[in-house]
This record gives structure tokens, C-alpha cells and sequence, in this order.
């Protein structure tokens, strides 16, 4: 079978044309345009898969609350303007004639990883992707757990601080405003203001920068403590950690320490792991979406 699969972000629409082994064949990214709104993006996506000839499925990863069943956006935000109710599956299946499958992009990269990656050992995982906000997905019996509505997951919207600082979804107090890489570069940038992202801070942390150090070590802190509040809920055996600032070596190394230290000794046998594939995890998972 030969798969168009795509992994819609909102900074960029990564493609590539395999096989169910995972084997690209051929491998691109291009600029999403997001701020051009819904019916571009689909339309934008259309043209690049009518390059390619003899296409026998697609497969979606996108950002956004998504019905797979029926292959549409349930919700987005404005990072990507009149995208809420894009029927994908509908749009494509009638361009292409060929099936669809659509997924929510951090489901895909959970099962990214369970297919290609760090999770083929396990049945059952936990996967967080850290970054503008913070993601999630489960993984029980070899099968995402998608709960009543299809939205489970939402670990970024644990409530850790009843009195805490205002989130977009309009809580307060939400994990990913501690937890989040947004969050770690606003306090980074309250020590130095050059400090403007991940790269920039761990430059300056190996230059010896005593103070982003704490920062980053605070900030790893808060990562524990909402990892270890999901540990206590689901036990178990091992959780995956995705997302640009996961690639470091330090980032998982400090996270791991600090959950051990919060977590009950009965459920020490955690494992606190890295994405083997990292940013192309979604768009692994979005070609294990015809294997399922």
C-alpha cells in the first residue's frame, strides 16, 4: 500500500509518501500559511498529494480536537483561524477517492512511537509532548484511550495552582503555564531578555549561566510534579516525553530524578522516556493509522 501521510502544524505541514513499514520514500515540509485559515490549508494540502501518483491511502496527524471516527476538527484555536468543523476526511475521500484517516497530532505521535518507537514495548504508556502548550495522550492495552468525547488527554489542563496564573482556556492555574516551554522562556527572560528560546537557554546554561540554571532547574520541578500526579493516577510502566526541549539529555535526566523523589516508592518502577522519533513522531503515527 502505497501512503500519503501529512502531519499539520501550525508552523508547517510535514509529508511524506511510504509504505506500512514506515520506510519514506519521500520526505518534505513546507510552511503551513495557518494565519490563512482552514479552507486554505486543506486546499494547499490537496494540491501537493495531486503530485503524486498511484496514492492507495491518506493519513491526517493535525493540531486540534479531533473526531477520527468521522475525520473532522472538532475545535482549534486561533493558531489556526476557521479550521474548527473542517470536515478533512469528507474533503479529501471526494478529491482522491482513495480512504482517509485523521487524527489529532499528538494521539498520532503516542502511536507514532508505540508503532516506530520507544513504546513497541509496552502496551500500556502514558506520551506528553512539551512545547507552546502541553499535550497528551494515553495508550491502554495497545489502543489509545480517547474518553466520552474523544478528548482525553488534556494533561496541559490539569489544575496545579487554584490560585494560579490565567491559561488560554480560560482556567487558571493550568500545568502547561509551569510546565510548558512557553512558560520555562517567560521566566528564562525575567533573569535575561536575550533569552527568547530553548536553544538560546541551553547555550547559555553550558556557558555557564548560573541563574538560567535554576530557572531551568525550577521549571524541570514543575514538570515532575504533574507527571507524578498522572503516575499516581495511571500507574504505569513507563511515560514518554516528546517535544524540542525533551531532546535534551539534561531536560529527561532532571524530570526523571524529580518524579522519583515525588512519586510513592510502590511506584517507582516508572520509566521516564525520550521520543525516539521526535518531531516526525506525528507523522509516524499518522502511517500506523492504516496499519489499525
Amino acid at each position: 500500500m502505497k501512503i500519503f501521510a501529512a502531519d499539520i502544524g501550525g508552523t508547517s505541514i510535514k509529508i511524506c509518501v511510504t509504505d506500512e513499514s514506515g520506510t519514506a520514500q519521500i520526505f518534505d515540509e513546507v510552511e503551513t500559511e495557518s494565519k490563512k485559515g482552514g479552507p486554505h490549508i486543506i486546499q494547499k494540502l490537496g494540491d501537493i498529494i495531486a503530485k503524486y501518483q498511484d496514492i492507495d491511502a491518506i493519513s491526517i496527524s493535525t493540531a486540534g480536537q479531533v473526531n477520527s471516527e468521522e475525520g473532522y476538527i472538532i475545535f482549534a484555536n486561533e493558531n489556526l483561524p476557521n479550521y474548527t468543523g473542517t470536515r478533512i476526511k469528507d474533503l479529501l475521500e471526494s478529491r482522491f477517492n482513495v480512504p482517509v484517516k485523521v487524527e489529532n497530532d499528538v494521539n498520532s505521535a503516542a502511536l507514532g512511537e508505540k508503532y516506530y518507537g520507544v513504546g513497541k514495548e509496552y502496551r500500556d504508556f502514558l506520551f506528553l509532548t512539551f512545547g507552546t502548550g502541553i499535550g497528551g495522550a494515553i495508550v491502554i492495552d495497545s489502543k489509545l484511550y480517547r474518553g466520552f468525547t474523544g478528548s482525553a488527554g488534556e494533561f496541559g489542563h490539569m489544575n496545579l495552582y487554584p490560585n494560579g496564573i490565567d491559561c488560554g482556556c480560560g482556567k487558571v492555574g493550568c500545568y502547561e503555564q509551569y510546565g510548558s516551554t512557553t512558560a520555562l522562556i517567560r521566566e528564562a527572560k525575567k533573569v535575561n531578555p536575550d533569552c527568547t528560546n530553548g536553544r538560546k537557554l541551553f547555550e547559555m546554561i553550558q556557558h555557564g549561566d548560573n541563574q538560567l540554571y535554576e530557572v531551568f532547574d525550577n521549571w524541570t520541578n514543575e514538570v515532575a510534579l504533574g507527571l507524578s500526579s498522572l503516575i499516581h493516577i495511571f500507574n504505569p510502566p513507563c511515560v514518554i516525553l516528546g517535544g524540542g526541549i525533551m531532546e535534551q539529555d539534561l531536560a529527561v535526566k532532571l524530570v526523571s530524578e524529580k518524579v522519583q523523589k515525588h512519586i510513592m516508592d510502590s511506584y517507582s518502577g516508572v520509566e521516564i522516556l525520550r521520543s525516539k522519533n521526535g518531531n516526525k513522531s506525528g507523522l509516524y503515527g499518522a502511517i500506523s493509522l492504516h496499519k489499525i
